[in-house]
């Protein structure tokens, strides 16, 4: 940073008038520090190297996203960030603010749908840092058990790639349907080897699945989305992924942002913070198993 230093000594008269009522003694020296080239946003501390009024913009979902955002707030004003939050409803405009550069990050996805989506839409996103997972759960609809379900009933799941394979392992692994070997991680509905009871997979956009709770004998739902609806994965699933399950694992939460601004030093706090014991106690304190905090 460049710094231009001015020293104004100061001896009781200027050289064009008179400064009545000024105090001091006549030897006094002012030195007033004029600093170029800096901007807003971009301030350092020579003496201590902190940052001031650093600006960091950041898209995320609501629940639990931007909430865990918020308790970092305070954490990263105290180290000269300004986090500002923005909330999306979609699993789209998020990534699409970060590609443009309009948003620093964002905290929303996993790292299959981010592959998924980079190279469907040919854009350059990159994982700066895991935070957290959130265990897939199926929830109660029409019907309050897995052992009601009967020939040709309606089960929702989301129908974004990564997540509808994920959706349809869990109902695999509860004995609903059975996939073609090798299916995995990329499964979709064309991948139903075995339906014994002729079950109608509904497949929507993430967002909505909870909305349809009343139309379908059961939902599958992302954490965020779960918890949105008001849904406690320990008190009100029917069934849902276990920590160690691969898919909880592949699934980790992570902080999203442009390739190349992966190791700015502001992305860096930001990551920091979100893995901080504090964090990490806010998110075992308050979802219920729902949301956990990755390692």
């Amino acid at each position: 940073m460049k710094k231009k230093i001015l020293t104004l000594l100061v001896t009781g008269i200027l050289a064009t008038g008179v400064l009545a009522g000024c105090g001091g003694s006549d030897d006094a020296v002012t030195s007033v520090e004029v600093i170029e080239g800096t901007e807003k946003g971009n301030v350092e501390d020579t003496e201590t190297g902190n940052t001031e009024n650093v600006e960091i913009k950041i898209a995320a979902s609501p629940t639990p996203h931007a909430e865990i955002l918020n308790q970092a707030k305070a954490i990263l004003a105290e180290q000269g960030y300004d986090l500002q939050i923005t909330e999306f409803e979609d699993y789209v405009q998020p990534n699409e603010v970060v590609e443009s550069g309009e948003y620093d990050a964002n905290y929303f996805q996993h790292i299959p749908y981010l592959d998924s989506y980079n190279e469907e839409k040919g854009t350059h996103i990159v994982n700066a840092g895991g935070i957290h997972y959130e265990p897939f759960g199926i929830y109660p609809g029409t019907k309050a058990s897995l052992d009601e379900l009967a020939d040709g009933d309606t089960i929702a799941v989301p129908n974004d790639t990564t997540n509808e394979a994920r959706a349809l392992l869990l109902l695999q692994d509860n004995g609903i349907i059975t996939l073609n070997e090798g299916a995995g991680l990329e499964a979709t509905v064309n991948d139903i080897a075995e339906n014994p009871k002729n079950i109608e997979i509904v497949e929507l956009e993430a967002a909505q699945v909870a909305r349809v709770v009343g139309e379908n004998a059961f939902v599958v739902l992302n954490g965020n989305y779960a918890l949105q609806a008001g849904f406690s994965v320990a008190k009100d699933s029917l069934a849902y992924e276990k920590s160690d399950s691969e898919a909880a694992v592949t699934y980790v939460n992570i902080i999203g942002v442009k390739e190349g601004n992966e190791n700015s030093v502001a992305i860096k706090a930001l990551v920091d913070v979100l893995k901080s014991d504090e964090i990490k106690n806010y998110i075992n304190e308050t979802y219920d198993g729902a949301v956990i905090p990755f390692e």
